[in-house]
């Protein structure tokens, strides 16, 4: 199980742990200081032994470099957030599929729409659906019919007296 804390406090912590061990401190009092594993330590230690203390800095993450780099995605929020129709669609209702058109066009890098709503996720947006409302819809009356109809159609029927 990862240890709470981010990438720079988990190196932050390994690279104390490692000049420790250098300054020839044994492991109990590094293991009282830092209150790791004994586990922990002991990798730590051969690490250092082996390669220094840039054995324990933090090492990036594998995987392919993102085709949108985070000031493009920045402009993308930019472009959502000046809505559909001043990116020249006919509605105010942004799909994937018409994301992926404007990223396209925008920045010359194509995304497929499904792989879109992932990025979106990852940028702190979510699904919304437009609330479907008729046009004739009465508001007055349909606060009425909650307060006054609804109470007595979920009651039900009065009970029925035997005579």
């Amino acid at each position: 199980m990862r240890p709470n804390g981010s990438a720079a406090e988990l190196e932050t912590r390994r690279l104390l742990a490692g000049e420790m061990i250098l300054q020839g401190k044994d492991n109990d009092e590094i293991l009282e200081i830092l209150g790791v594993s004994v586990t922990s330590l002991n990798r730590w230690r051969r690490a250092v032994e082996k390669g220094g203390l840039d054995a324990l800095k933090s090492k990036p993450h594998p995987g392919r470099k993102p085709r949108l780099n985070a000031k493009q995605k920045r402009q993308l929020v930019e472009i959502l957030l000046a809505g559909p129709r001043k990116a020249g669609y006919q509605n105010d209702f942004w799909t994937c599929r018409r994301i992926a058109e404007v990223v396209e066009q925008r920045f010359h890098v194509e995304y497929h729409p499904d792989y879109i709503g992932r990025m979106l996720h990852n940028l702190g947006w979510t699904c919304q659906m437009p609330e479907q409302r008729a046009r004739e819809a009465d508001d007055d009356a349909m606060k009425r019919w909650r307060k006054r109809d609804w109470p007595r159609i979920k009651r039900g029927p009065p009970p029925v007296v035997a005579l």
